[in-house]
């Protein structure tokens, strides 16, 4: 009977340890670490020391610098309304002149255009008129004077013709500003009339005074970024003929967070970067903070005034806009811009790993630190990476995945 209760104890005791820590390892564990290896694999480059050299690899320790707590914001640039002007005419014609193209420089008061539009002649020759009246009614108005003292005409007289005096004076402000809203500056209109009034001696014909020719100039000195027009072509009034633009000025219109915003204010430093232009930084400050957040992107635009004066940055260019010391600075790890690959939308860096063995990893990358970049997660202080030649690697990596497929 003992016997028979020791060899069920012993029973138990065996079924126990295959239930428990005897049993080997699960099948779902076994493919993980499989699948895990097999991605590694993917991710591997070999190359031997000679490759390594015909590449140009070079490898260095990632390495920490201290880097300001910067803000930063997307963005694109945009033309200095204030800066800009678009010309056009008032009066329906024919082109017959343009002298300016897209790129040129133009002075202010530079001619651009020249319209043969025959209102204008007509509003000259109602200048003109009211000019002569006015003059007429002037004379009359001091003969009265002269008369009345005289008692050969009465009061009531007298009265209308300076009635008529005021009348062609409003007709005569009336088609004077007419013809400045055609162009014509102060002076160009008071040597119409002096031309007009000057004895005429046959050398100068009322035609040629009232010539249909509206000169359309420049009012600002800047750069030809638009045109849209050819000469024959036949303009209605307001139509855009050609945009001048000061491009040493931009606005940059940054789209800032809502939990941006405590850290922005007018009058606020902005360092403004591209990716065309990774070395370069172009300086600005805040001109005003947007006083509505937009419902879809839940952003407020921000206007920054951008010196331009080498003109690199481009109207409608996207940009980021930095805010240098919003927040606490922070210790992080740095690698050369060109240690940093994308490969299939994803930045990765080429760990060594090995003598001859070097693997792409996934890492998220933050602000430039000088010539080199933030990299915040995927990398630790003993890694070492490709500093040189990983583009090379990068195209090796993709031509044996491609193989593989």
């Amino acid at each position: 009977m003992k016997n028979q209760w020791i060899g069920l104890a012993l029973a138990g005791l065996a079924a126990c340890a295959a239930c428990t820590g005897t049993a080997g390892p699960k099948p779902e564990a076994q493919e993980s670490k499989s699948a895990d290896k097999t991605t590694e694999e993917r991710n591997t480059v070999r190359a031997s020391a000679e490759v390594q050299k015909k590449w140009g690899v070079a490898v260095a320790p990632a390495t920490r610098a201290t880097v300001s707590g910067a803000i930063t914001i997307p963005g694109v640039l945009a033309l200095d309304p204030q800066r800009t002007a678009q010309i056009s005419s008032l009066l329906d014609g024919k082109v017959v002149f343009v002298g300016a193209q897209v790129g040129d420089d133009v002075r202010r008061n530079q001619l651009l255009v020249t319209v043969h539009a025959p209102a204008f002649s007509q509003a000259k020759t109602a200048y003109l008129q009211a000019g002569a009246k006015l003059e007429l009614a002037r004379r009359e108005v001091e003969r009265a004077e002269i008369l009345l003292k005289q008692e050969a005409i009465d009061q009531k007289e007298t009265l209308r013709r300076r009635a008529e005096f005021e009348n062609a004076s409003s007709e005569f402000a009336v088609a004077e500003s007419n013809l400045h809203s055609y162009g014509l500056d102060q002076a160009a209109v008071e040597q119409l009339l002096s031309q007009a009034r000057r004895p005429n001696d046959g050398s100068t014909a009322m035609d040629d005074l009232t010539e249909p020719y509206l000169q359309l100039t420049a009012p600002m000195a800047g750069h030809v970024v638009e045109r849209d027009v050819v000469n024959g072509q036949h303009i209605e009034p307001q139509k855009m003929l050609l945009t001048l633009a000061d491009l040493s000025t931009l606005w940059a219109l940054l789209d800032a967070r809502e939990a941006d915003l405590p850290h922005v204010s007018r009058g606020r430093e902005v360092r403004v970067t591209t990716s065309i232009y990774p070395d370069r930084v172009w300086h600005g400050r805040v001109d005003h903070v947007g006083d509505m957040v937009d419902e879809k992107t839940r952003t407020v635009k921000i206007r920054v005034i951008v010196g331009n004066t080498d003109r690199l940055l481009k109207p409608n260019m996207y940009i980021q806009g930095e805010l240098p010391d919003a927040v606490s600075s922070r210790d992080v790890l740095t690698v050369p811009q060109e240690a940093i690959q994308t490969i299939g939308g994803e930045a990765v860096v080429f760990v060594r790993e090995g003598p001859d063995k070097f693997v792409a990893r996934p890492v998220e990358t933050g602000d430039r630190v000088g010539t080199r970049r933030a990299v915040l997660k995927g990398l630790n202080g003993s890694d070492v990476v490709v500093v040189a030649g990983a583009f090379n690697l990068k195209a090796e990596l993709l031509k044996s995945t491609l193989a593989g497929e």
